[in-house]
């Protein structure tokens, strides 16, 4: 796990030295250097230009970068780990390429130079890279399957730069940076800002299992090199019920090979372990292969917000060594400045703190832990899922029928916990007539077009739906044939998965030079885990119903059925509390007059609804508190109000 920058001068662009391009590449890797603390390494070979920082997991004493081939053919800067190198390099070696070091970065380099863009499809792991051809006079940059590794870009002024974040394109002389008032509306939406876009009006995000071609010419070729399998017909051979002892199996074996795998470094590794099934499973697969693995969690001196005893069990049962650290809520509420500020781009997830914190703490003993992210949106494991399921037959009821349900949902329990049942069904109701796909995003809404619309000044058009959502409008019309279930896991891994989990626990942990590896994002296993049928994932009310029964015999009963929780985020009563002070600064009405994008008493109306408990806004409030938070981190960007 690394950092990488760099840039390629095109037809057009200014003159540059050799020794110009150095500084650029300092300037920039200084801004990624707590992704790589092991060092630095830079190559100039105009008009390409690659900068690398390392967190040295592999050949810890030959595998330097930016990479050159022996021959000069090509130069790679590289950022992840490719899981089968070794079987990659034999079949390498057995087409006679020769090999100076033991790393995955060459293996690589001589991929590429053996099959071209063809080594894609050999490569199992993480990984976002940039090559320049030398012989062709291009660059070669890709991104694994899910997206577990990110890679920006921008084209300024005749250069093409890319980065590991965005922080480092802000070090390019050539380049200048703007925020676009709809980017802003869709960051409050979907409390991120969804691929391919990003937070700048000028740079973008290479979307997962995408590969890029630049030339000189400034000619760009983007181009998907991997489809995500279709699920298998309901009862298909192989895949009916009377399979699921052998489908158990598999998955246990494919769980085993992924997590075996990724436990291979020459650094200390260990196991994040929160105590619900996904981590446990990991967990437990790892125990098995390495006896006394250390695993990590953490958890709040509150009783109320503890769930670390799940943990303990899960570990004493498995035998890990595991390390339990005791945190304060509050402490973690007053973190949120400093990690919000640290982040490229504003990320309105709350766990962001926690997980910020886990890194911290296992950082002092690993280099390398293995998470349980995957599961979720692979194997139908959110508390949404048996809602959307049920919106299935919304459109069957009768128009009297919906009515009622309209105007029941507001009797509805709220909660301050992981779901709040009463704003999901109303969220949905609210767009209960629109299309599915529509309908399916609005449950996940942090602020809908609607309170939007109230907030803003000039909003323009950029409200309307099927542009401000247009992202999940591209993805669910991208599958016509897939079923409607299918649709929505397919949503939740190529977009909430993608753009809120794993830039969160990639910023997390790479803000501490800990790298985070997730098993369930094996190519093998996600590929298993697409092609089974919907029954096999959501069986009635039961979520992640194969992946339950495949650990039934090593993990307790009430581990795999308790109710997904995640971190427990007391954010209603922080932003009514231990916030507030910090929600009445960055919501000041002197302070968004001088912004000038939003309605102050509106935003004030918004405060003092959820204060009172006449409302609960937690989530679109968090949201806007995060935004006005990251902002006020960079006075100098412009905000532009062209939607």
């Amino acid at each position: 796990m690394c950092g990488i920058a760099g840039f390629v001068l095109l037809q057009d662009a200014p003159p540059v030295t050799d020794h110009q391009a150095r500084d650029v590449l300092a300037a920039m890797a200084g801004r990624i250097a707590h992704r790589g603390p092991d060092g630095r390494g830079h190559h100039v070979g105009l008009p390409a230009a690659f900068a690398h920082c390392r967190l040295a997991i592999i050949d810890l004493s030959t595998g330097a970068q930016p990479m050159a081939a022996e021959d000069g053919a090509a130069v790679v800067t590289f950022n992840g780990e490719i899981y089968n190198y070794q079987e990659v390099r034999r079949e390498l070696q057995a087409l006679g390429r020769t090999f100076q070091t033991r790393s995955d970065t060459e293996v690589l380099l001589q991929a590429y130079l053996e099959w071209g863009v063809a080594c894609l499809d050999r490569l199992e792991g993480m990984f976002a890279f940039a090559l320049w051809d030398v012989r062709r006079r291009t660059l070669f940059a890709a991104r694994d399957r899910f997206g577990k590794k990110p890679f920006f870009y921008t084209i300024q002024q005749g250069v093409f730069a890319f980065a590991s974040e965005l922080s480092a394109l802000e070090a390019v002389p050539w380049a200048a940076f703007s925020i676009r008032a709809s980017t802003l509306a869709r960051f409050l939406a979907y409390e991120y800002v969804p691929t391919p876009e990003s937070i700048y009006a000028e740079a973008r995000k290479l979307p997962p299992a995408q590969y890029l071609e630049l030339h000189e010419d400034g000619t760009l070729l983007v181009e998907r090199y991997w489809e995500t399998p279709m699920p298998r017909p309901e009862g298909s051979k192989g895949f009916g019920r009377a399979d699921e002892p052998a489908l158990c199996e598999e998955l246990r074996r494919l769980l085993t090979q992924a997590v075996r795998r990724r436990l291979i470094a020459d650094v200390p590794v260990g196991v994040f372990l929160s105590g619900g099934v996904d981590s446990s499973s990991v967990a437990a697969m790892a125990g098995q292969l390495a006896p006394g693995i250390k695993t990590f969690s953490i958890g709040f001196t509150e009783a109320s917000y503890d769930e670390s005893a799940y943990a303990g069990r899960v570990a004493a049962q498995l035998g890990t060594d595991h390390q339990l650290e005791l945190l304060s809520a509050d402490a973690c509420a007053d973190l949120l400045p400093e990690v919000v500020s640290r982040f490229d781009e504003p990320m309105a997830d709350p766990s962001i703190v926690p997980t910020y914190l886990l890194s911290q703490i296992t950082r002092r003993q690993v280099t390398v832990a293995l998470g349980g992210d995957g599961p979720d949106e692979l194997l139908a494991g959110y508390e949404y899922y048996p809602g959307f399921k049920a919106t299935q037959y919304w459109e069957r009821l009768p128009a009297w029928l919906r009515r009622a349900a309209v105007a029941a949902s507001g009797l509805l329990p709220g909660s301050a916990g992981y779901v709040n049942p009463r704003h999901v069904a109303q969220t949905f109701l609210a767009a209960a007539e629109a299309p599915a796909w529509l309908r399916t995003q609005r449950m996940l809404t942090a602020l809908t077009p609607e309170a939007q619309r109230a907030l803003w000044k000039s909003p323009g058009d950029m409200l309307e739906p099927t542009r401000l959502f247009a992202s999940t409008k591209r993805l669910w019309e991208a599958l016509p044939d897939w079923p409607p279930m299918a649709r929505v896991f397919h949503l939740f891994a190529r977009q909430y998965m993608l753009d809120y989990i794993l830039v969160k626990v990639d910023r997390c942990t790479m803000l501490h030079g800990l790298e985070a590896r997730a098993p369930f994002l094996d190519r093998d296993l996600a590929e298993f885990c697409f092609r089974l049928p919907v029954s096999m994932k959501l069986r009635g009310a039961t979520r992640k119903y194969l992946l339950k029964e495949a650990m039934a015999g090593l993990l307790p009963q009430d581990i795999l059925h308790r109710p997904k929780r995640g971190f427990l985020i007391p954010t209603a009563a922080w932003l009514r509390g231990r916030l507030r002070p910090l929600v009445d600064d960055l919501l000041h009405e002197r302070r968004l007059r001088e912004q000038g994008l939003f309605h102050p008493a509106a935003v004030r109306r918004l405060v003092e609804e959820h204060a009172s408990g006449k409302k609960d806004h937690r989530k679109g409030l968090w949201t806007m508190l995060v935004l006005q938070l990251w902002l006020a981190g960079k006075p100098a960007v412009r905000i532009d109000p062209e939607r």
